[in-house]
């Protein structure tokens, strides 16, 4: 890969793709795996076809040293090509079936991809799981493939491992046996899949087991370093999650068994491999005595996310990468749509809004992000893709938008009909499209298409003159002047009937007969803001105030200001007296927005003392009221918002710098350990110890239970807990331990660096750490999706122009790696648009809170 001479990537030379030289049929895959040694050594055998005459066929493999090849048991002669190409001498040049056999080993590595080791320790005694992690295009450093998601094949899989262990498949186990001091284990084989689905896990685990309704085996592991309670919530919402998916969907799970684990080292968050779901602990595993109300949760999102991927993703597999989206948008949508069956008291929609809405809007409204479907060319590129941001939330937005459109009964009978037509087939977005456009009789792709590959989204601009109602429509300029011509079929969903359905036009001017005040999409679900002239935005805080709003109205009313406000529409000062109106709110998710807009005058004040103290002073004002309902401690049976809410609302008291609150927080740190403080709480409670403290015997105490916990929740609260200093000391410390990976898990650093970085504190000494230590960070995470996370948590912190000097310079060569170019890009209009923004607002914020 090479960049333009005008520092493009445009110019990028494609990579070709392999199924079109030879479409595998039958994988026949044994491996023998020595952990002690970390090598493996295997053979397999493929069966394809042939579908044009060549001299050459191409499989992938990567970091494999391949021992002999033999096309239809003739020994033939191989080479190793460029973009992971395994190159296979054909001769005849004949078309037709072919069986290639590769004998071939490799090595198991830290880089948790391929196949890795996953470390804990259990009654002091350290010990080792190996896993896979396939997606995207990393089955290649593991077996010889065509390691692309439209080359389905069948996969017949036998493991050698060493004894007194678990080894769990895709599929169910057919024979395992003892021979030679070692377990031979033959799975049964997979239905067609494509290789990045493919899994295992060996190693000594611990499981719950219960079925489904329809008698599906649904199992959860875990190391037994974890309690056996934890995996009760995972085998509950497993269980549940698929029967609520075999009726929405109309169609029954595909396999026999549903494996689902936790991995104590997992770079993802989770991954859907077909049978045997993998997961981080945090994101499956839910302790009853240890875990938050948002952490189970969360949980629970996860494990039906990754179980609708069993239909979505890996029944009807995307044809390619540029149609990620179709996987994860789907999945993240259809997650909220199950937990709100199976758990409707948790109102888990309004996480929908306060998150996935909130986090789109944001990541989208940046210049240089992508569109939710993009052009892959690349391998490299692949990993840009996993952006949570635009191909997750927006996606799931986007979805949710579409179904609201076409109707929830069309939507689920349009599913159904999609995965009866294209079960164990691949597609591309236009089959989605035209199932369901047959079946509301609608043309959604035509709806679709536009808010799928336009990147950003549009502002509906609302003025009112006397009984006219005057609309218009950009693309959000962040701020930068960046503007361009795009328009957006707009679902407008106003509570005045006068409005068309879809506003898809620059202007548009409606005589209205009411005088109520006007709103435009009710319910948040397409995917714009709402620009209200200044009395039509008055008359909707007066609502606010009176109680009219619902808390989801007010949710969006206020996350759209504080947008608004970070691409210098509107003044950011204006925020302060909205966020005044919020003062007796009681919904925790509309608090956790409300902790957002304080968070955004944060950047302002960051270098004046004064205006500092008065944020934090007005803060605590708009607090008081729910700290004084909600206390320190849990009530009988109040609800689980409420349980929620206390941690927000303790926090933003904490951060008011409340003497009373500070020295009760002090007082419970003392009275027990830290794994017995509330969970709610805990994280809360140690960052307020550790501001007022800065004492490194506190701080070493809490790394060495971080080192020793098998709790991953405790683990991230005294993350979040000690990242909270002030002290440069101890900000060193922090960074030291960082490439200590026996402490901290490469899997967590860049939440590590994340934290850090957002302590105005540490910001500086954190970012120097990262440019002094890229190359180990290039070392450790380059080729893994989380690659492009440091790049994108720096350019979210930084804020003065000499940081984006700094950010600049740094980043110049590192930029033309294809894998971070976009990030890199995306993180300078951000860091420009702070700068701006900060510039033209930053001295009228401080004097309205100087004059409070």
């Amino acid at each position: 890969m090479h960049a333009c001479s005008d520092g493009t990537m445009d110019c990028m030379q494609t990579v070709p793709r392999l199924i079109g030289t030879f479409i595998p049929r039958e994988y026949i895959l044994s491996l023998s795996l020595d952990r002690t040694k970390r090598t493996f050594s295997g053979r397999v055998i493929i069966s394809g076809e042939l579908p044009k005459k060549s001299n050459k066929i191409f499989l992938h493999s990567k970091d494999l040293t391949i021992k002999s090849v033999t096309v239809n048991k003739k020994l033939v002669k191989f080479t190793l090509g460029e973009n992971d190409s395994l190159n296979i001498e054909n001769n005849p040049m004949s078309l037709g079936v072919r069986s290639i056999e590769i004998e071939f080993s490799g090595k198991i590595t830290d880089s948790m991809h391929g196949m890795y080791p996953c470390y804990f320790e259990h009654n002091n005694i350290k010990k080792e799981l190996l896993v896979t992690q396939f997606e995207s295009h990393h089955a290649r450093e593991v077996f010889p493939c065509i390691d692309e998601p439209e080359a389905k094949a069948t996969f017949a899989v036998t493991l050698e491992t060493e004894t007194n262990v678990h080894v769990l498949g895709n599929m169910p186990i057919k024979t395992q046996y003892n021979e030679n001091s070692r377990t031979v284990t033959k799975f049964e084989t997979t239905p067609i899949m494509s290789s990045y689905l493919l899994a295992w896990v060996v190693g000594e685990l611990q499981k719950k087991t219960g079925k489904t309704k329809r008698g599906t085996l649904v199992n959860v592991w875990a190391t037994p370093a974890q309690p056996a309670t934890s995996l009760d919530l995972p085998l509950d919402i497993a269980i549940r999650s698929i029967d609520f998916f075999e009726k929405y969907f109309g169609t029954n799970y595909p396999l026999a068994k549903c494996d689902n684990v936790a991995l104590p080292d997992f770079g993802s968050g989770a991954m859907e491999n077909w049978g045997l779901v993998t997961y981080r602990e945090i994101a499956m595993l839910a302790d009853p005595k240890t875990t938050s109300v948002s952490s189970r949760q969360y949980a629970a999102t996860v494990i039906a996310h990754e179980l609708s991927h069993q239909w979505f993703g890996n029944l009807v597999t995307m044809k390619w990468w540029n149609d990620l989206w179709l996987n994860e948008s789907f999945a993240t949508l259809i997650e909220y749509v199950a937990v709100d069956a199976i758990e409707p008291s948790w109102n888990i929609w309004m996480d929908f809004a306060s998150f996935e809405t909130a986090a789109s809007l944001r990541r989208d409204s940046l210049a240089g992000v992508q569109p939710v479907q993009i052009d892959v060319n690349h391998p490299d590129e692949i990993g840009t893709l996993f952006d949570g941001a635009i191909v997750y939330a927006k996606g799931a937005r986007l979805m949710k938008m579409m179904r609201r459109y076409i109707g929830d009964d069309d939507f689920k009978s349009g599913l159904t009909k999609y995965f009866k037509q294209y079960a164990y087939k691949n597609t591309e977005a236009k089959d989605l499209w035209r199932v369901l456009s047959d079946e509301c009789n609608k043309n959604v792709g035509e709806f679709m298409t536009r808010w799928i590959s336009q990147p950003g989204f549009p502002v509906l601009n609302v003025t009112r003159e006397k009984n006219t109602i005057i609309l218009s429509q950009e693309r959000l300029s962040n701020g930068l002047g960046i503007r361009d011509d795009s328009l957006w079929p707009i679902p407008l969903n106003s509570n005045y009937p006068e409005m068309p359905e879809i506003f898809d036009v620059k202007n548009l001017s409606v005589e209205v007969a009411d005088s109520k005040p006007i709103r435009f999409n009710i319910g948040n679900d397409a995917h714009y803001l709402t620009h209200y002239d200044s009395n039509l935005l008055e008359q909707l805080v007066d609502e606010v105030k009176s109680g009219k709003l619902n808390p989801l109205d007010r949710m969006q009313l206020l996350n759209e200001q504080i947008i608004l406000a970070s691409a210098g529409i509107i003044p950011s000062a204006e925020l302060i007296p909205l966020i005044d109106a919020f003062k007796n709110e009681t919904s925790e998710p509309v608090w956790s927005v409300l902790g957002m807009a304080i968070g955004e005058l944060k950047k302002f004040v960051e270098d004046n003392d004064e205006a500092e103290t008065k944020l934090r002073k007005l803060t605590g004002i708009i607090a008081k009221n729910q700290f004084e309902r909600l206390g320190w401690n849990e009530k009988v049976s109040e609800p689980e918002d409420d349980t929620k809410l206390r941690s927000t609302i303790i926090s933003l008291i904490l951060y008011s710098e409340d003497k009373n609150a500070l020295d009760y927080a002090n007082k419970l740190y003392e009275s027990v350990t830290v794994d017995k403080l509330n969970p709610e709480l805990r994280s809360v409670i140690i960052s307020s110890v550790i501001r007022q403290k800065n004492d490194i015997e506190t701080v070493d105490k809490l790394l060495n239970k971080y080192e020793t916990t098998a709790s991953s929740e405790l683990k991230q609260d005294i993350n979040l807990g000690v990242t909270a200093t002030k002290d440069e000391k101890i900000v060193d410390l922090l960074l030291n331990k960082l490439k200590e990976t026996s402490v901290i898990r490469t899997q967590d650093t860049a939440r590590w660096i994340a934290y850090l970085l957002r302590n105005k504190f540490a910001r500086q000494q954190t970012w120097r750490w990262v440019r002094d230590n890229w190359d180990w960070i290039k070392e450790t995470f380059g080729g893994d999706k989380s690659y492009d996370d440091y790049p994108r948590y720096v350019a979210m912190t930084l804020s003065t122009q000499k940081q984006l000097d700094e950010y600049v310079k740094f980043f110049d060569d590192i930029k033309s790696d294809p894998s971070l170019t976009r990030v890199i890009d995306m993180g300078i209009n951000e860091i420009k648009n702070k700068v701006k923004i900060i510039e033209e607002n930053g001295v009228s914020i401080q004097n309205t809170l100087l004059n409070l």
